[in-house]
């Protein structure tokens, strides 16, 4: 008793684990995809259907595995969708077969569970019939009874089921209408065209029919051949096959010019009419490249290998046609037997390398086997090297998982070549082997060490965006990833330094670069941490402090304080003609915004009125008298000075420097008085006046009175010339300077016209202005009259 309550617990427990199992594996319900569907078309929620989260698919490494290996659909582990990878055609996946059936299977690791699902591909009509030749020849003899029936090679549609070809139509319908008959055995439907009206040689030896093919899609598309049917004298015999249907099996491997099967048919007619062709009735692109039917024996021979994997059977129609036209058709069914003539295939579906030493138990590869073959030439065995710590556990649905067994030393063994050699079954065996290198990676436990604790960089102020300001470099003693050091900028410490505007870091190779263009006058130096990271996890830094030290350019050019170049009024010296060589005129005052040897300025005179009567000191810019001034010196002198800082390469400035001349402190310009000009130029017009009235009363008098209009023109010319003279008097040579300078202030200078003539004390202030011609007037005319008549009452 004891042993039978013993025996129950263990048959459940098997129960159960057959139970599992038959759910792991178990086949689910199918999707439908119409072919050409856009690319990221989501067919279903694979989460959903599975009943799992969607958070889990990645956390169990969800993916989807088709039987041909090919990625035609794709799983959306973030929402769990099942979508379209990439266009599906149904004709290059299937062919003629319907429906369309795609084996596919989603696998689910940790744990491992497998499901089998079937991808149906739905045909849409996007092939339109075409048949075998653009032009078919009917020899049709003129005694055929109306009603007889002539067939036609049917059109070729790669579409199937609705969208294949469901109609014909002929046209013109004078003589003939066509009728549209189905296959045998569900095979595609064909045309035959029925006599409607006997036809007569004599009158009409040839008819041109259009041939149309339609298939039911949405919209139906259509295909035309040309019927040319040539009317001939009697023949009333059609041929006759010894068979409606041959089945034949031939071998896969079949060597190319193997014969299948040959077809026989027997005319009663004789002579031409009792001679027998063969042709393919129908003749899709897959079957007329892979038989060919001899004319005249009905031999079926090979012209292209056969793979049963690819397609399984054929079907085939052959005509016979005698010489008079008529025609007979026969089938032919060729089934193809599969031998072993593929190895078995292996696809990696997961690989973990490297894998951290000291770990025991670790999965390294995913992979699954299979065999197109079919029975004991598909079965599989699959084995790996017995020298290598590693194992093969086999899983469901010919997935094996490889894993290590027991934990692995970096330091004994870096790297692992695993062999896994797949063998089937077959007659003679076929194998299959596939290496896999397993690397043992290393442990992170060295940080980056920099080569200096510190780094001192210099750059030249002004540089270009981009300029490459110096490198830092550190290096780790750790292997791979953990020995990939990664640079950075650590936050600055000092919250008034835009260190993300100023320098940027090559995080490969520690180069540092200047994002913007530095300026010495606005920040000299300026210090910052760089961090080094490896890519170990966790991963390990360290840090070195970088000092950048501005260099000085010479950028800046010198600024003239003094004397002002503002554009207005010019600043004028005034120096006393008595001055001593030596004499300070005045002092250039300059700045420059450089420093060091950038902002040593010195001071060079470029051109004055008259050279050599005045220098500068190149150290200070005081511009001084060089000799004792004499009356031939212009009372205005013009001074161009260079002001030159000692940059490489040098900057420069100029400055003008006005200069009057004067006998003690200042000396007056005198124009010639205004007032008598505009009374001088009123008496031309009393002269022409009267000339005018003169010469209406005779030419006679016009003529005297012009010759003495012209003559007294003359006189109050030379008249007013004589009223501007200025007569002598007493006029003081020099004004008093109140000022106690030395040097009379700009805006006292003034030009000053007297007339002498006049009873009033008048005078007139104009604009500072002393051009050098003026000045020179002043001197002459000051030395013809060296004293004038004092009207100011002064």
């Amino acid at each position: 008793m004891e042993t039978e309550e013993e025996r129950f617990p263990t048959l459940r427990q098997v129960l159960l684990l057959f139970v599992l199992l038959a759910q792991t594996g178990a086949e689910r319900e199918g999707y439908t995809v119409a072919e050409e569907t856009e690319s990221g078309s989501v067919v279903a929620n694979l989460a959903k259907d599975l009943g799992v989260e969607v958070r889990k698919l990645s956390l169990r490494r969800a993916r989807v595995i088709f039987e041909n290996n090919k990625n035609h659909l794709q799983l959306n582990l973030q929402t769990g969708d099942l979508q379209v990878n990439e266009k599906l055609d149904r004709e290059e996946l299937c062919g003629p077969t319907e429906p369309c059936v795609l084996q596919f299977q989603v696998l689910l690791e940790e744990p491992l569970e497998v499901y089998r699902f079937k991808l149906w591909v739905s045909d849409i009509n996007d092939n339109s019939p075409v048949f075998p030749e653009a032009e078919m020849i009917l020899k049709i003899m003129e005694n055929t009874l109306p009603g007889t029936v002539f067939s036609l090679k049917n059109a070729h549609d790669l579409d199937v089921g609705i969208n294949n070809v469901q109609n014909y139509a002929i046209y013109p319908k004078s003589h003939f209408h066509i009728l549209t008959r189905n296959g045998s055995e569900g095979r595609k439907k064909y045309p035959e065209l029925v006599l409607d009206k006997e036809l007569d040689r004599e009158e009409q030896a040839e008819l041109r029919l259009t041939l149309t093919a339609l298939d039911g899609g949405s919209p139906p598309r259509s295909g035309t051949a040309q019927v040319h049917i040539l009317v001939l004298d009697i023949n009333d015999n059609a041929p006759e096959f010894a068979q409606m249907l041959y089945q034949v099996q031939v071998p896969e491997n079949c060597p190319v010019g193997s014969l299948v099967v040959k077809v026989s048919a027997r005319d009663l007619d004789t002579g031409t009419n009792g001679q027998i062709s063969y042709s393919l009735s129908y003749s899709s692109q897959e079957i007329s490249t892979t038989f060919e039917v001899n004319s005249l024996s009905g031999e079926v021979r090979l012209i292209k290998k056969l793979d049963f994997e690819t397609v399984s059977s054929y079907e085939l129609d052959i005509d016979a046609s005698d010489g008079g036209g008529l025609s007979g058709k026969c089938s032919v069914s060729i089934e193809v037997v599969d031998v072993n003539d593929n190895s078995p295939e292996l696809t990696i579906s997961s690989l973990t390398s490297p894998i951290p030493e000291n770990s025991s138990e670790t999965e390294v590869a995913l992979f699954r086997i299979r065999d197109r073959d079919s029975g004991d030439n598909g079965r599989m065995i699959c084995s790996i090297q017995d020298d290598l710590p590693f194992l093969l556990k086999p899983t469901e649905e010919n997935f094996y998982t490889l894993v290590t067994n027991g934990a692995l030393d970096r330091e004994t063994r870096a790297e692992y070549n695993v062999t896994i050699t797949v063998t089937d079954l077959g007659t003679p065996r076929l194998k299959t082997q596939h290496n896999i290198t397993v690397l043992v990676s290393d442990v992170n436990d060295n940080a980056p060490a920099f080569t200096q604790t510190s780094y001192t960089l210099f750059i030249l102020e002004n540089n270009s965006p981009a300029a490459h300001i110096g490198s830092v470099s550190a290096t780790d003693t750790d292997a791979g990833a953990n020995a990939q050091v990664t640079y950075s900028l650590l936050p600055s410490q000092d919250p008034s330094l835009p260190l993300a505007s100023l320098v940027s870091i090559n995080a490969d190779n520690g180069h540092l670069f200047a994002l913007r263009a530095l300026d010495y006058e606005a920040l000299q130096a300026f210090e910052f941490l760089v961090g080094a990271t490896d890519r170990g996890v966790p991963a390990l830094s360290s840090q070195a402090l970088v000092r950048v030290q501005v260099l000085d350019a010479n950028d800046n050019s010198p600024f003239v304080l003094y004397p002002l170049q503002n554009g207005s009024a010019p600043c004028t010296e005034l120096v006393p003609r008595a001055a001593e060589p030596g004499y300070l005129v005045s002092k250039v005052v300059a700045v420059d915004g450089d420093s060091g040897q950038n902002a040593w300025l010195s001071y060079q005179l470029l051109k004055a009125t008259e050279p050599g009567l005045f220098g500068v000191w190149a150290h200070n810019g005081e511009v001084r008298t060089a000799r004792l001034l004499s009356e031939r010196d212009a009372a205005k002198q013009r001074l161009l000075l260079l002001v030159k800082d000692n940059g490489e390469p040098p900057r420069s400035a100029s400055v003008t420097l006005h200069v009057l001349l004067v006998d003690g402190f200042s000396q007056p310009y005198l124009p010639l008085p205004e007032a008598a000009a505009d009374a001088a130029q009123a008496d031309p017009l009393t002269v022409y006046l009267v000339i005018a009235l003169a010469s209406v009363s005779s030419l006679f008098l016009f003529s005297v009175l012009a010759f003495i209009a012209v003559r007294l023109c003359r006189r109050s010319r030379a008249a007013w010339v004589d009223s501007c003279s200025m007569p002598g008097g007493h006029f003081p040579g020099h004004l008093v300077d109140i000022s106690g300078t030395g040097t009379l202030s700009q805006s006292y200078q003034y030009e000053v016209c007297l007339t002498g003539d006049s009873g009033s004390n008048e005078f007139k202030f104009l604009k500072p202005t002393f051009p050098n011609i003026v000045g020179q007037d002043i001197g002459k005319k000051s030395e013809g009259n060296p004293t004038f008549h004092n009207s100011l009452g002064i």
